[in-house]
């Protein structure tokens, strides 16, 4: 088998491959359909090819053939459209609508005589990660065969199939990758792996604009890739989805079935991943035997997480297929086996693809059948199960409610609204039962100890929605059918003396800034208190509640008026008029613990060393939530960074093996001035490390190594895998009346945790700000082996004073995925509020007496 795969690389081992290469098999090909190579100038795999030029092959297969239609459906945060090519014969695209209708009414009710007759729907999607570059360079040639082939077999494929090919979910991580390795490019090719064109620059084209991995955004879906094609996919409902990704080059090719154990998502009907992917692997290895390439199934992924292209489409009763090819990461590299070029890893994504579709129109039948089945069983499972609906308040911050309710409306999973309880109901009866499941289903048992990804996904979690299981339907009430008309503010009254804005509403922060770029002053309150507004209602004052006193601004009460209508209209929040300083009970709103605040500065390191994905999620939410600017710097550009600029500094995970001892120096000097430190993940470690913080790390027990029992090789993955942390959900318990508790209004919030940073308890009993309970298991696999060692006896969040500043250290990631609405009040809160922290002392607080 070695000979032949090296004769293969060695026939590939030009640049770019011909047309005999890829697909002789499918000719003759038609010539008014204009081959990928002729339209750019250049074979497919000679260059990596841009999305601009993806996008105008397609239109010119539009313009080209009767059988193709091009279509946009959204775009992302640079501009750049989001796109398919859609095939199928003529006639069934004039009748495209119809058939759309036709489909959806057969998930249904399944009919054998109307499933003969109505076309299969097949979405080919690629290049969800930018720089895995073969995927969409096989779009082409897939899209070209359908089209151009005169074979009889590949012209039935069109009348049996509507086929949506999307070249490129993630264009703008793509172009990204596109650039870096077109401009790297040498005429004689390096294929050392060492060579810059096989080592992109920091963040890499695998994320989006903000660094997101959109694999993982198909169930939280935040950005507007994903939540463009979760509205086309819930108009179409697929029936084969193809995933198309790379890995690491030293592999070969993978395809499905999964991980025998890792693949069972416990509410995923047997048949899906047992009789559906064996029958489709049946097929991938005739194809890819045919070709001699090596290949391996049932090994390193798993299918349990809800939110990849390749299992989300499982919960939507469709076949969801996982491909992976091992990456040239450029157009030529080593390998154990010899050079492997571009070309190679894009006939093998385009053989997988052209056989996905073959065996999906062999298998029609049964894919139908198995789809009206699917949400059949459905409503059947809720019928037995105990659980008859969720219901859940209203809550104290309306904004995170309409968050939440907009994630379930996305997946079109039915929420009403009961007016006499005041609170929603999800009943589990219903066609999208196992996104109910989704959401509000924990587990405590699990088929499997290594996870690819995530082992917990429970939705209602990221919100921290208080939620129960009920066991008798409640009455329903209204149906929600979208989020716009959720929050309702009272129209805010006009105040010679003050405005009061609630801290608890997750729009309090973006609006907070938004005055203070105005050029006005607020306070926020380390004391609650009672005040009556001038149409003599009581408000009661939490924590962090906001107060702007109308006579310490530079301009009218008008001018300010005309500010907070235009703030409460656009961040949706309630503010009351202050018509007097006196308070009915609790402090005064001119009490010393009523505090002004300083605007935000904020300054970010990034670049090699640090968490693409945790920086991007702090990009994130400054720019999209709270609406804000946050400064990002090169770590190598932090020696001749100025940091009197700015009162807060944020390092996500990272080694930040770039910082030299001086620069470690510097940082502690700028924050013992007064400013604000705030260290995620592996920078909570770093800093201790470097003795920035005078905290402590949770030891484990110490073993004798003499006593160490022998293991066999074979098991060190499985064994060691147990003891890592793909991600789970813990319970915590955090202190409501500190800064960075502000705007909670209970104690127990969830966490979510995918590292092994064990952050010590804090010396002094004022500073532990979030500590795990005692029972802190909510969701996810975690070993008793890490609970009782190091979890139990770990905090979350601490606050450690450096001189006159302070450094809040968060052991897990508070802004997780862009999702966790559950903790990323905490990290505003370290934003907005860090200046006024201090931790208490008897020494501080003789100077306050003495004042």
């Amino acid at each position: 088998m070695r000979i032949q795969f090296l004769i293969i690389f060695l026939i590939a081992s030009h640049l770019g491959a011909g047309q005999n290469y890829f697909y002789k098999q499918y000719a003759p090909f038609s010539e008014k359909v204009p081959a990928p190579s002729k339209f750019l100038g250049y074979e497919i795999g000679e260059f990596h090819t841009r999305h601009d030029q993806i996008i105008s092959y397609f239109k010119s297969l539009d313009e080209a053939s009767e059988n193709a239609m091009y279509i946009e459906y959204g775009k992302t945060y640079e501009g750049r459209p989001l796109s398919m090519l859609v095939i199928s014969s003529a006639e069934n695209l004039k009748n495209l609508e119809n058939i759309r209708k036709q489909h959806l009414a057969s998930i249904d009710k399944y009919d054998e005589t109307t499933s003969k007759n109505l076309p299969l729907v097949i979405n080919m999607g690629y290049s969800v990660h930018g720089n895995e570059p073969s995927t969409s360079e096989a779009a082409l040639l897939t899209a070209y065969t359908l089209l151009a082939s005169n074979q009889k077999s590949v012209m039935d494929y069109l009348k049996h199939a509507v086929i949506f090919i999307d070249p490129a979910i993630n264009p703008d991580g793509r172009e990204r990758h596109t650039q870096w390795a077109n401009m790297y490019r040498a005429e004689h090719l390096v294929s050392d792996n060492a060579d810059v064109e096989h080592n992109e620059n920091w963040p890499r084209g695998r994320v989006n604009h903000y660094w997101f991995d959109l694999n993982r955004d198909w169930l939280l879906a935040i950005h507007p890739e994903s939540r463009s094609k979760l509205e086309w996919y819930h108009q179409w409902y697929p029936n084969v989805i193809g995933d198309f990704h790379e890995m690491g080059t030293n592999s070969s090719f993978f395809f499905e079935p999964m991980k025998t154990n890792g693949s069972k998502n416990p509410i995923m009907p047997k048949e899906n991943y047992v009789d559906l992917n064996n029958i489709f692997g049946d097929y991938y290895v005739k194809a890819m035997d045919s070709i001699g390439s090596l290949y391996f199934t049932k090994e390193v992924f798993d299918g349990t997480y809800p939110g990849y292209g390749s299992s989300y489409g499982d919960l939507q009763g469709g076949l969801a297929l996982l491909f992976e090819q091992a990456s040239s990461r450029g157009h030529v590299q080593q390998t154990p086996y010899g050079d492997m070029t571009f070309s190679f890893t894009i006939r093998n994504q385009y053989v997988a693809g052209m056989s996905t579709i073959q065996a999906a129109i062999d298998n029609k039948g049964k894919l139908r059948k198995y789809q009206t089945d699917f949400f059949k069983s459905a409503l059947t499972n809720a019928e037995t199960d105990k659980i008859k609906s969720y219901s859940f308040g209203k809550g104290s911050d309306p904004n995170l409610m309409k968050a939440f309710i907009d994630k379930l409306l996305i997946h079109k999973v039915k929420v009403y609204y009961n007016k006499e309880k005041s609170g929603y109901i999800v009943p589990t009866k219903q066609a999208q039962y196992r996104m109910v499941q989704t959401f509000f289903e924990t587990y405590q048992v699990y088929h499997d100890s290594v996870f690819y990804d995530a082992s917990a996904w429970s939705v209602a979690n990221f919100y921290n929605i208080k939620y129960q299981g009920d066991k008798v339907l409640p009455i329903f009430g209204d149906e929600i059918k979208s989020n716009s008309e959720l929050v309702k503010s009272p129209t805010v009254s006009r105040s010679d003396y003050g405005y009061m804005i609630d801290w608890n509403d997750s729009n309090a922060a973006g609006a907070l800034h938004y005055l203070q770029n105005k050029g006005l002053v607020l306070a926020t309150s380390f004391r609650p208190y009672s005040v009556k507004t001038s149409g003599g209602k009581t408000f009661n004052a939490n924590y962090g509640t906001l107060m702007l006193p109308v006579a310490k601004q530079k301009m009218t009460a008008d001018e300010i008026f005309s500010h907070m209508q235009e703030v409460q209209n656009k961040f949706q929040i309630p503010i009351y008029d202050l018509p007097t300083g006196y308070s009915v009970q609790g402090v005064d709103v001119g009490s010393r613990h009523v505090q002004a605040l300083e605007k935000p500065s904020v300054v970010m390191l990034i670049g090699e060393g640090t968490s693409a994905y945790e920086a991007g999620e702090v990009w994130h939410h400054f720019d999209q939530r709270l609406k804000m600017p946050v400064t990002k710097v090169m770590l190598h550009r932090f020696k001749s960074l100025d940091l009197s600029k700015y009162n807060s500094l944020v390092l996500v995970s990272g080694n930040y093996s770039g910082l030299d001892s001086v620069d470690i120096k510097k940082i502690g000097s700028w924050v013992s001035q007064g400013n604000t430190l705030i260290a995620s993940g592996t920078a909570v470690s770093w800093a201790i490390k470097n003795k920035l913080v005078k905290e402590k790390l949770v030891e484990g027990p110490k073993k004798d190594k003499s006593m160490l029992a022998r293991l066999p090789f074979d098991q060190a993955d499985e064994i060691m895998g147990k003891e890592s942390l793909g991600g789970v959900i813990l319970k915590s318990v955090i202190d409501i009346t500190h800064p960075i508790g502000f705007g909670y209004t209970t104690k127990d919030i969830p966490v979510y945790k995918n590292n092994t940073v064990w952050l010590s308890p804090s010396e002094s009993e004022y500073s532990t700000i979030s500590k795990y309970t005692s029972a802190p298991h909510v969701d996810g696999y975690i070993s008793n082996n890490i609970m009782n060692d190091y979890l139990k006896h770990a905090a979350s969040c601490v606050v450690s004073q450096i001189g006159q500043g302070r450094a809040i250290l968060f052991a897990d990631n508070p802004l997780f995925r862009g999702s966790w609405y559950s903790t990323d009040r905490m990290f505003t809160n370290a934003i907005f509020f860090g200046k006024l922290i201090r931790v208490p002392s008897r020494i501080m607080y003789e100077e306050d007496e003495n004042r």
